[in-house]
């Protein structure tokens, strides 16, 4: 039986990624004994569930029925394998997808502990900067800055993080320091992904300014547009996720803090079609305390103090 689990679960990956050779590397397997495993699977089967070429792999009619079929059950095995067992651990694996600059700066200084906590849980983290397919990539949790889109997926609001200005204080010391939005028309601004074509806007007292960022430098990397502000090339805008350790340092100053931006949301997103397993909910639970602790020496405070319900 769980032999013939680990080569559902193989398929299952094969079946979504379209390859042997990356859905192998994610069970520590050499392609051809991916290949072999999924063979002996349909030769128990009696019938072909993959159209093997030299240019794509495809799931043959009986392949898409059958991965129809076993995904659900085993999906729904693995999340009983993540149930808490008497001790509070959890077992099984967990897969989180995030965003690349977010995950390397605040989840993986974040893991420790929950590892520590859960040490019978492996857990993948999948960075990257596209939205991924959930379904497809057998995502049990995925982390998301900004406004989501519609979507059937489960999802809860973690905290919101305020956009902010930000420049290193050598750039202030010779550009002078903005008072106002108003005096943003005198300095570099870095166009940073955050960029949007109605310009920075700031609200105060009920008015609405927004300012052009109109500059030498575009870069549409977060990480990429912080270290240019660190190196004194001018201002940018970005979350307080995107500059935290910075600020921190010292090396960058926060600017017009009495003229606010709007928030960025951070969203816990799972799959359509299945409840949040026991361990991405817990994951997402340990993410939102770490986060919102983190953030408290910058006079973090979320506009809704409380955590909404899973909705």
């Amino acid at each position: 039986m769980i032999d013939d689990l680990a080569a559902l679960r193989l398929f299952i990956r094969v079946a979504r990624l379209g390859s042997f050779s990356r859905a192998a590397a994610e069970r520590g397997l050499s392609q051809p004994s991916a290949s072999r495993i999924i063979a002996a699977l349909e030769a128990r089967l009696g019938t072909a569930l993959f159209t093997r070429s030299t240019r794509a792999l495809t799931l043959t009619d009986a392949g898409g029925d059958y991965l129809a079929s076993v995904a659900p059950l085993v999906e729904a095995i693995d999340a009983a394998g993540q149930a808490l067992t008497g001790d509070g651990e959890l077992r099984g694996r967990l897969r989180v997808a995030m965003p690349t600059s977010f995950g390397s700066r605040e989840v993986v200084p974040l893991l420790p502990g929950f590892t520590a906590r859960h040490p019978a849980l492996a857990i993948d983290l999948a960075m990257a900067d596209a939205r991924v397919d959930l379904v497809a990539e057998g995502i049990d949790i995925a982390l998301r800055l900004g406004a989501l889109d519609d979507s059937t997926a489960l999802a809860r609001r973690l905290l919101a993080a305020p956009r902010i200005l930000v420049a290193a204080p050598a750039y202030l010391a010779a550009a002078g320091t903005p008072r106002s939005p108003g005096d943003l028309a005198g300095h570099q601004l870095i166009a940073g992904p955050a960029a949007v074509p109605g310009g920075w806007a700031f609200r105060r007292d009920g008015r609405v300014i927004s300012v052009r960022a109109h500059g030498r430098l575009s870069i549409a990397s977060n990480d990429g547009a912080v270290a240019a502000a660190v190196a004194g090339l001018g201002i940018v805008r970005t979350s307080l996720f995107g500059c935290r350790r910075e600020l921190a340092a010292g090396s960058l100053q926060r600017l017009l803090e009495d003229w606010p931006i709007d928030d960025v949301p951070l969203h816990a997103v799972f799959p359509a079609g299945r409840a949040a397993s026991p361990a991405a909910r817990a994951f997402a639970d340990y993410l939102e305390d770490g986060l919102r602790r983190a953030l408290t020496p910058f006079r973090f405070a979320d506009r809704d103090a409380t955590s909404p319900a899973w909705s």
